[in-house]
């Protein structure tokens, strides 16, 4: 634990009072921008270019084919009334080799760069020391880093109750690793009783129901004093309660851990979901970080999860005066009969989700993307026609399917949406299992696919705002049913490749959703995936059953392809 918390305090200094002083995420070795100079190439970025309209219908049109045959931030995010369960994503570190409370509690930012181009850094700047807070309709983000005179502190959480930690000396010099572990024995030692008021389990509430709740909680001054200090912290540090774990085939307890807490009577209650980032540290030696979606994606955590691995292996130690450190806050709350039964409510729909959510991990090891590789095929694309080909076996239809990519290429990019499912990816799944079909048409269907396209998902939903904002009457292709079942994305899916043996993991934003990140190495690929188990027409098992035969069949495919292309020369 005492590697893990060295990280916590560096990470801690990416907040404007440090201005990123110690997190070095360094993908070339001969970028040196020095001091809060990450930012100076933003101007130079390009902006996300808007496809030609002919271009994204005619794509369009593409894209309905399979599908019919067989059958914005704030709009994506800040708009939406659902539980952050939903869309909040998790990060599992390597394991930690503790089993107890001992164990668990002993802007020199380079500029990243993909294929010789500089990548957007405006994501790290924001990630800590923000938080997400609720509206009636839409929520807002605020980010407390840009203030002057920025937060000195992060948030511990522990038993369900919050307490505020100042990891920066009065001169401005960070506090070290062994000072921080003395501060959370405090913590722990202060935070035996059980009869503490849940409040962060509210923040699993939908968004309506928190913002009603919300503004009852902060009418007290001692409440919103207490809230204030949350949001205002660089982030929050969860020190978890162990979770009794189950050893079924494929099982994902750890993920489950990072993305909920494990329902109201472990560790739900011992967040708060509204802040960017969450760093988990369980008393069994489990660990990760929760992220707001609304503020950050996967790539730049990603490059955090391979910084925080890399780093406790190295953890620098060192002795310090701890007389002159003040002690830790703890944050109290005034709870009101109203705010009771919401914290009941809450509970209750935590541990209905908690319940709901299938989660599996596939560690596939047979291969990796050496074999595709081989055959001139990308990885990237061969897991995505495995992933619709397992899908097609199961339930003999094709779906709408997407892969996020990422577009920090461009000014403030984002995500953007690849649609997979295409009439090339259509033809092949539908003729896999055909012994008609001839194994080339195959493999050039799959070499077919990876022909990538802007994306024109967003295109459609730009054209859409656009309209409402300047009361244009709205075009009849939003009208169309076709429209309705080209982006209902049945298979979401990302690819999510670390140095490290980390996991991400996702929710379902819809019942009937599949949820795929994978990562790949040379010998292997790792699945995330996951379901509701209320959606009856979804078994994670049984796909990821399926998907291990599929890869299997498709490595044969490649392999008897070679030998007939071998013999005919």
């Amino acid at each position: 634990m005492l590697a893990f918390v060295n990280v916590i305090v560096n990470v801690g200094m990416m907040n404007s009072y440090g201005l990123v002083k110690s997190c070095r995420l360094v993908n070339s070795a001969s970028d040196t921008l020095m001091g809060g100079r990450y930012l100076n190439h933003q101007k130079g970025l390009p902006r996300l270019p808007v496809p030609p309209l002919r271009e994204t219908c005619e794509r369009y049109l593409s894209c309905l084919e399979p599908i019919l045959a067989d059958y914005g931030i704030q709009i994506n995010y800040l708009d939406s009334r659902e539980s952050l369960l939903i869309y909040n994503s998790g990060f599992v570190l390597p394991r930690m080799d503790f089993i107890d409370k001992q164990g668990q509690i002993s802007e020199t930012l380079p500029v990243q760069y993909m294929r010789g181009e500089p990548l957007c850094m405006m994501q790290y700047f924001r990630a800590l020391s923000s938080c997400r807070v609720p509206g009636r309709k839409t929520d807002s983000l605020v980010f407390h880093a840009k203030n002057s005179n920025g937060p000195r502190h992060i948030t511990v959480a522990q038993n369900s109750q919050f307490f505020t930690v100042e990891v920066y000396h009065s001169d401005g010099t960070p506090i070290t690793a062994d000072q921080l572990c003395v501060q959370l024995q405090w913590i722990c030692n202060s935070s035996l009783e059980t009869n503490a008021e849940h409040v962060g389990i509210l923040t699993t509430l939908r968004r309506d129901a928190w913002y009603k709740y919300y503004n009852k909680l902060v009418q007290d001054p001692s409440n919103k004093k207490s809230v204030s200090a949350i949001e205002r912290s660089i982030c929050v540090l969860c020190l978890d309660k162990a979770i009794p774990r189950t050893y079924e085939k494929y099982s994902g307890f750890e993920p489950l851990q990072v993305l909920h807490g494990g329902g109201s009577q472990w560790n739900s209650a011992n967040r708060w979901f509204d802040k960017s980032l969450q760093f988990i540290v369980g008393e069994d030696g489990t660990c990760g970080f929760n992220m707001l979606h609304a503020i950050i994606d996967g790539t730049p955590c990603m490059a955090l999860s391979d910084y925080i691995t890399s780093s406790m292996k190295k953890p620098q130690m060192m002795e310090s005066p701890v007389a002159l450190l003040p002690m830790p806050q703890k944050l109290h709350f005034n709870i009101t009969p109203d705010i009771k039964t919401a914290i009941e409510e809450a509970k209750q729909s935590i541990d209905k989700h908690a319940q709901d959510l299938d989660l599996r991990v596939l560690v596939f090891n047979h291969f990796g993307k050496k074999i595709p590789k081989a055959h001139q095929i990308s990885p990237d694309a061969f897991i995505q026609m495995a992933i619709q080909l397992a899908y097609y076996r199961i339930h003999q239809q094709c779906c709408a399917s997407y892969e996020a990519a990422s577009m920090r290429l461009f000014k403030k990019g984002r995500l953007g949406v690849i649609l997979s499912t295409s009439s090339a990816s259509a033809a092949f799944v539908k003729s896999f299992d055909d012994p008609k079909k001839t194994k080339m048409t195959l493999v050039e269907n799959t070499k077919r696919w990876v022909k990538r396209t802007q994306d024109r998902d967003r295109h459609f939903l730009a054209l859409k705002v656009q309209a409402i904002e300047n009361s244009i009457p709205m075009p009849d292709i939003y009208t169309d049913t076709s429209l309705d079942k080209a982006f209902n994305f049945l298979l979401s899916t990302s690819q999510v490749s670390f140095k490290a043996s980390c996991l991400a993991c996702a929710v379902p934003e819809k019942l009937n959703v599949y949820d795929f990140c994978y990562s790949v190495t040379s010998d292997d690929f790792t699945f995330v995936v996951s379901a509701w188990k209320s959606c009856k027409e979804n078994n994670v098992v049984r796909l990821i059953q399926t998907l291990e035969d599929t890869l299997l069949d498709m490595k044969m495919l490649l392999e008897e392809t070679k030998l007939e292309s071998d013999g005919s020369t």
